[in-house]
């Protein structure tokens, strides 16, 4: 009786042996994050890499499948519903029209969004403090006051700023009201022209040039993926260009750029990312802000400034953390 026993403890211990060693053997099935963009420009291509480092950087097993609407609202639809057809475990929606896209679409799945500037008026949670059903995110709302002002005081006799911006983007039009407010306030001349799509923003640019004493570009993604267009045609009527986004500002004649790390708003994202991953509810999570002073960044171009006869006030040059002059870029 006893022999018998031991044989069937033994045979018991040894199969949980082989079931353990198969166990250990056999990897962890990857969890498949869908990403869709709204439009590929330096920023949200840093947003992508900075959620994907940070998973890595917490050795979460995942694979990703990016997607690039290049500016089209159909085209993010159809992204939300590959994502849905592949049953991804969480979708992420870098800017507002991807984010909407996802949210009207997916149904059991949960979702981060990122790099969008009004999410309740975007229609995606309901309040600030809280998480909507299965969504919440981090928001880009960018200091347009300070931005403004920074531009007044390297320029002072501006009187009239020209903005453009897409009027199908909802991002863009919260931060569109936002920048005529503050003009109203300080007395400019606020001129406006909206564009639907990139290839139309050099001409919005060259039909307001002449009226206008400086261009304010917001993180209206539309626009910024055209930086070039509007640097070009900033260049030839002789007027600086104020961007809210630094990532995007680098290579082209932006006189200054002030908006966050879009690198670090990425990381931020990813952070939101793997808290829902391990369970916690995005209802749970509210709306994350970039509130450090180390999120921002502000670029100051010398080159366009000497360009154009202005003089950059030194503790505005002291506080860039980039700085281009005689053509090199430095990063403090």
């Amino acid at each position: 009786m006893n022999k018998n026993f031991r044989s069937v403890m033994l045979c018991f211990a040894l199969s949980l042996v082989c079931a353990a060693a198969a166990f250990a053997a056999a990897p962890s099935k990857p969890v498949l994050i869908g990403i869709s963009k709204i439009v590929s420009h330096p920023a949200l291509d840093s947003v992508v890499k900075g959620v994907q480092d940070e998973l890595k950087s917490a050795r979460i097993n995942a694979t990703f499948d990016v997607q690039n609407a290049n500016g089209d609202i159909n085209t993010a639809a159809s992204i939300a519903n590959k994502f849905q057809s592949e049953k991804v475990n969480l979708a992420v929606g870098v800017a507002t029209p991807t984010s909407q896209a996802l949210k009207n679409t997916l149904k059991g799945i949960p979702i981060v969004y990122s790099a969008v500037t009004d999410p309740v008026k975007a229609g995606l949670v309901p309040s600030l403090t809280k998480g909507g059903k299965n969504i919440t995110g981090v928001s880009d709302m960018t200091p347009v006051r300070q931005q403004i002002e920074m531009l007044l005081r390297i320029k002072p006799k501006t009187k009239r700023i020209g903005h453009i911006y897409t009027s199908s983007e909802e991002n863009a039009v919260v931060l569109a009201g936002m920048v005529k407010q503050v003009c109203k306030e300080k007395r400019l001349e606020f001129v406006e022209t909206t564009v639907t799509k990139s290839a139309e923003v050099k001409q919005a640019a060259q039909a307001i040039a002449h009226r206008v004493d400086a261009f304010y570009i917001s993180t209206d993604n539309t626009v910024v993926s055209a930086m070039s267009a509007v640097a070009d045609v900033a260049s030839k009527a002789k007027i600086p260009i104020m961007s809210a986004d630094p990532s995007s500002s680098e290579t082209y004649d932006v006189l200054a750029a002030w908006g966050f790390d879009y690198y670090k708003m990425g990381r931020a994202t990813g952070k939101v990312v793997i808290d829902i991953l391990k369970g916690k509810k995005p209802e749970q999570i509210p709306t994350r802000f970039m509130t450090k002073a180390s999120d921002v960044d502000l670029l100051i171009n010398l080159d366009v400034a000497k360009k154009l006869g202005l003089t950059v006030p030194a503790d505005i040059v002291k506080s860039a953390k980039t700085i281009r002059q005689n053509g090199k870029l430095t990063k403090k």
